[in-house]
């Protein structure tokens, strides 16, 4: 069947999509899979800068629907992962200057040559958003556990739906186990309860994830970061293994309940 395309998308803006979409690619190609990434958000790119490649950009998504380069010219190669590409966003165009059926044709070229094909999402639910989804074998949401996001996220949901691309898997973004305990923040299961969605992953608040995105050094490399061990079992559950949720805290393995509710056993994060 060749590559799997994944979209990574969120109703709310600033909830950490791109942040997921860098280190699920990551991880994958530390699990020796052949990965793509590709930054739909046109006019507004950041991919590059999570991924610390933001001074080998010599062409982008744009030039390659518009024929001014090759698809293989506009992929950046990853420096420590070498089956790990990255495919930029035009930074002086707007969203128009792609079409979903323009993502579709695009990834269709490179399903051949990849395990995954990875897609970072504007936020929102114009034509950008469209675009991104347009091709997707795969749709997560990424939200955070505050009523705005989750009431953005569920909107997306919907359009999804709509567009028999749904219902999606859910990452559960900066989540705080403190304040869940004292009730100041939704639960796993509130979120999921509202959303209806399987739940993919939940990745703890981590003052780690904000210096290596400025870095261009993904958390993930960090083998002592909670946030970077809860991406990298999200990518071992979208590469189909029965991974457990980790528990959140050592004091209560309060998430760890919530996994099990949701799986339906011992195994579920």
């Amino acid at each position: 069947m060749g590559a799997k395309a994944v979209t990574v998308t969120s109703g709310k803006g600033g909830v950490g999509k791109t942040t997921a979409t860098a280190n699920l690619g990551i991880a994958l190609a530390r699990m020796n899979k052949r990965v793509v990434l590709i930054d739909a958000d046109i006019g507004l790119r950041n991919l590059d800068v999570v991924m610390g490649l933001e001074n080998r950009i010599v062409y982008d998504l744009v030039d390659v629907v518009e024929g001014r380069c090759q698809l293989r010219q506009a992929m950046i190669k990853h420096k420590q992962f070498p089956d790990l590409f990255l495919i930029p966003a035009a930074q002086t165009r707007d969203k128009t200057a792609v079409s979903p059926a323009d993502m579709i044709q695009l990834t269709d070229k490179m399903r051949g040559e990849f395990d995954y094909i990875i897609i970072d999402s504007p936020a929102g639910i114009e034509r950008g958003f469209r675009n991104a989804v347009a091709p997707a074998d795969e749709v997560l949401i990424v939200t955070n556990p505050e009523v705005s996001a989750v009431r953005d996220a569920d909107r997306i949901i919907g359009l999804l739906e709509a567009n028999n691309k749904g219902p999606g898997k859910l990452i559960l973004n900066r989540v705080k186990p403190e304040m869940v305990r004292k009730g100041d923040m939704l639960s796993a299961a509130d979120v999921t309860d509202i959303l209806a969605i399987k739940l993919i992953g939940v990745v703890p608040e981590d003052p780690t994830v904000i210096p290596a995105s400025n870095s261009g050094v993904p958390v993930i490399l960090n083998e002592n970061s909670r946030a970077g061990l809860a991406f990298r079992n999200i990518a071992r559950r979208l590469n189909g293994e029965n991974v457990p949720f980790m528990q959140m805290t050592e004091e209560t393995g309060f998430f760890q309940k919530i996994a099990r509710r949701f799986t339906g056993g011992s195994n579920g994060q």
